[in-house]
């Protein structure tokens, strides 16, 4: 009987289901997974002939697997704490380059390799945009992101600098207060001047900023770089010099270094100044300047764009690269390569290379990976109909057994 078929189709139908199902809980804790369901569509129907009033009589011939669905919505956020690690969230996938083929997936569980550049378990290589000198080139072909601890943040040599001090309003004529003041040079190395005030006469100081004579390569008492006087108001605010005073030469370093030109900044950003004399004792508050050393790279952090960004031992930062997201104009036409990847194809359209967060893609979390998508009891209860079905199917089919025995029993 040809009725045999159907219930056939019927079983391998929803054995196939049952091995979508089987699939997605055993990739429950597969990072980036997603969920899949597999759709049915009716073979075609035989006509029998046509009714009394002209309609066909159609008798369908079972059904047949038409198509897997993948869900490609969140999976959870899982933090790991380890930086190489991404979550997306929302539209795109990360692009893993390989010897032979450049993959996409959504498994940020990624790793550094030998040469610094991150990775995937597999060895391919994250791809994204390089950065020239802290700027990303989104012009520029991808490359491999590098975040190896070879990479060395120049030096930068103090061009101005600032003090938060207080002169103590009642000290006598002659006292000396002295404040210390760190800056850089072109090479990266430090410098340690000095401040020393001098009380004059009443609301009357004068300074004098002296660098040890060692650093220009002398001996002897300090070397003077600056000198002048420093007067105040009744209210103990600094009325002379204002703004800055510009123009301190460090000339000669025994070290090689440029000659400097320093500017002290007597304004706080409020705009008042940050040298007062009040009736307290002489003291420095605070002092900042816009010099640093050579550093090198101690950690690195993902921002949600996507934007690597290493942080330096000079306490500088500074963009490595920016991790790059392809979205596709049908995802489900993606076709699945193992370990959480996908390669492009016709029914997936080309990959559209873009930035996370911008024209619909999804942003990234650092320090985290994304979980699957699985839902357990969702994934029991598909288990559960697509048994039935397989009962049924065989319930079918046993019963068709029993006709076909009985007409034979007939016949003979």
């Amino acid at each position: 009987m040809s009725a045999f078929s159907i219930p056939l189709s019927g079983l391998a139908a929803t054995s196939a289901s049952l091995n979508v199902i089987a699939n997605n809980l055993a990739n429950l804790n597969t990072d980036g997974y997603k969920d899949q369901n597999l759709s049915f569509g009716s073979v075609f129907n035989e006509v029998q002939g046509t009714s009394g009033n002209g309609d066909p009589i159609q008798i369908g011939n079972g059904v047949q697997t038409e198509s897997t669905v993948s869900n490609f919505s969140n999976g959870s956020v899982n933090s790991t704490g380890i930086a190489s690690n991404m979550a997306l969230q929302g539209n795109g996938f990360f692009i893993v380059q390989g010897k032979n083929a450049t993959d996409y997936t959504r498994d940020g569980n990624f790793t550094v390799n030998s040469q610094g550049q991150i990775a995937d378990s597999q060895g391919n290589l994250v791809m994204g945009f390089p950065a020239v000198n802290g700027t990303i080139q989104t012009s520029s072909v991808m490359a491999p992101i590098t975040v190896t601890d070879s990479s060395v943040y120049p030096a930068n040599a103090t061009a101005t600098f600032q003090m938060s001090t207080n002169l103590n309003a009642d000290a006598a004529v002659g006292t000396v207060y002295s404040a210390p003041m760190t800056v850089y040079d072109s090479l990266g190395n430090a410098h340690n001047l000095t401040i020393n005030y001098t009380n004059t006469a009443a609301n009357a100081w004068t300074y004098q900023v002296t660098i040890p004579a060692a650093d220009q390569g002398g001996t002897g008492a300090p070397v003077q770089l600056a000198t002048g006087n420093m007067t105040f108001g009744t209210n103990g605010a600094l009325t002379a010099p204002t703004g800055t005073i510009p123009g301190i030469a460090i000339n000669g370093l025994a070290d090689g270094a440029a000659n400097m030109s320093l500017t002290w900044n007597l304004n706080g950003t409020s705009g008042a100044p940050t040298i007062t004399q009040e009736a307290s004792t002489s003291a420095t508050t605070a002092s900042t300047q816009d010099g640093y050393s050579a550093g090198s790279l101690t950690s690195y952090s993902i921002l949600p764009d996507g934007t690597v960004q290493g942080t330096f031992s000079n306490n500088q930062t500074l963009v490595l690269g920016q991790v790059a997201i392809a979205s596709f104009a049908n995802n489900q036409g993606l076709t699945q390569v193992g370990n959480s990847d996908y390669q492009a194809s016709f029914a997936s359209g080309t990959p559209i290379i873009g930035q996370a967060g911008v024209g619909g893609n999804g942003t990234i979390t650092g320090g985290a990976v994304e979980g699957s998508n699985v839902n357990l009891s969702t994934e029991f209860a598909n288990m559960i109909v697509a048994q039935q079905g397989y009962e049924a199917n065989a319930k079918v089919l046993t019963t068709l057994d029993q006709v076909s025995q009985a007409t034979l029993q007939v016949i003979s």
